[in-house]
C-alpha cells in the first residue's frame, strides 16, 4: 500500500542533523541520477515559470522521481514560488511505496545541503549568519546553518523589511538571536556565513563587502540569467558547487566562467568530492569559501528514503 506524508509529517521527519548525515552518506554512495529534465513554462501576465523532473535510485533499494514547478509569480498571489510531489518506489519491484509532499522535502534537502557544504568549508567558529531572502527556504537554512555551526546571532534582509521582521519574529532558536536587517552592506561584512536564498537577476552579494574568513552560501540563481553575487566575489572565494551542473546552470558560476572570472578548473570540488574525501575543505581561518547550489535528485532520494524508514521504525 502506497503511504503519503504530508508536509507536517515530512518537516518532523527530517531534523536538520539527521538530514545532514543521511545527505552526507548519499554523496558517498553510488546512486543513479541521469540529468533532469527542465520545462520552460509561460505564465501570461506572470514571470515564465520552470517544470522539472529529477528522478533518481539505489539499485535494488529504492527508485524516486521529483516533479517540481517554480512559478516566480505566486509571491503576488500570496503562495509559494516552489511547488511539487515526490514519488518513492520500490528498487526491486517498482510498486510505489510513498508518496511524499515535494515542498516541504525540497525546502529541507535544500537547506540541509547547503548545511553540509557549511560543514566542510564554513569556519568551525562560525556565530554570526547573514540570511539574505525572505521566502520559504529562509528558515530552514537558518535553522540547518545553526545545526552545523554554533551560530548565536542572525541578522535577516530582504527587499522587504517587513517579511524579514515576520521571519524574526516567526520563530525562535535556543540560544540564537534573530533580528531583522535593513543594512545589506554592513551586514555581509559583519557576517561569518552570508547564505541567500533568492530569486534576483542582479547580484545582491559583492565582492568588496567581504572579510576574510567568511563563507558564502549561494543557494538561488538556478538559471543562466539570474545572478546572487557578483564577478568580485567569485574571483575572491574559493569556488564549490553540488554538481557539475551548477556549472551549466547558474548564472553564478556560467557566467563567470564566460567572461574569464572564473575557469572550470579553478573550482575545487564538489559535494561529492566533499563528501568522499577527494577534495579539500577550507584551507584556512583567512580564507573566503564559496558553495553553489542548483539542486540533485541524490539529495531528495535520501531525504524521501529517510522519511518513509522512519516511518516503519
Amino acid at each position: 500500500m502506497t503511504r503519503s506524508f504530508d508536509a507536517a509529517q515530512v518537516r518532523d521527519a527530517l531534523p536538520s542533523p539527521a538530514l545532514v548525515a543521511a545527505l552526507r552518506d548519499a554523496f558517498r554512495g553510488n546512486a543513479t541520477t541521469p540529468t533532469r529534465h527542465h520545462h520552460r513554462i509561460p505564465v501570461p501576465g506572470s514571470p515564465e515559470a520552470m517544470l522539472l523532473l529529477m528522478p533518481s535510485w539505489m539499485e535494488g533499494r529504492y527508485v524516486g522521481v521529483k516533479i517540481v514547478s517554480v512559478f516566480p509569480g505566486n509571491a503576488a498571489r500570496g503562495l509559494d514560488s516552489v511547488q511539487g510531489s515526490y514519488l518513492l518506489l520500490s528498487g526491486d519491484t517498482g510498486e510505489p511505496l510513498a508518496n511524499i509532499d515535494g515542498r516541504m522535502l525540497t525546502l529541507r534537502r535544500t537547506s540541509c545541503a547547503s548545511a553540509l557544504a557549511a560543514d566542510y568549508l564554513a569556519r568551525p567558529d562560525s556565530s554570526r549568519l547573514l540570511m539574505i531572502g525572505t521566502g520559504a527556504l529562509a528558515p530552514h537554512l537558518i535553522e540547518a546553518h545553526a545545526a552545523v555551526r554554533p551560530i548565536r546571532e542572525v541578522a535577516i534582509w530582504g527587499r522587504d523589511p517587513a517579511k524579514a521582521a515576520r521571519i524574526a519574529d516567526s520563530f525562535a532558536l535556543p540560544g540564537i538571536s534573530l533580528r531583522a536587517a535593513t543594512d545589506l552592506e554592513t551586514e555581509i561584512r559583519a557576517a561569518d556565513i552570508v547564505s541567500c536564498a533568492t530569486l534576483s537577476k542582479t547580484p545582491l552579494v559583492r565582492g568588496e563587502w567581504l572579510r576574510a574568513g567568511q563563507h558564502v552560501d549561494l543557494v538561488g540563481s538556478y538559471a543562466r540569467e539570474m545572478r546572487e553575487a557578483d564577478d568580485a566575489t567569485i574571483a575572491r572565494a574559493r569556488v564549490y558547487v553540488d554538481t557539475p551542473a551548477a556549472i551549466l546552470e547558474s548564472g553564478d558560476i556560467a557566467e563567470p566562467i564566460a567572461n574569464g572570472t572564473l575557469s572550470e578548473s579553478q573550482i575545487a570540488g564538489t559535494l561529492f568530492d566533499l563528501a568522499r574525501g577527494t577534495a579539500t575543505g577550507r584551507g584556512g581561518s583567512g580564507e573566503i569559501t564559496l558553495f553553489k547550489s542548483t539542486g540533485t535528485a541524490i539529495e531528495d532520494l535520501a531525504a524521501a528514503i529517510l522519511v518513509y524508514d522512519t516511518a516503519r521504525s
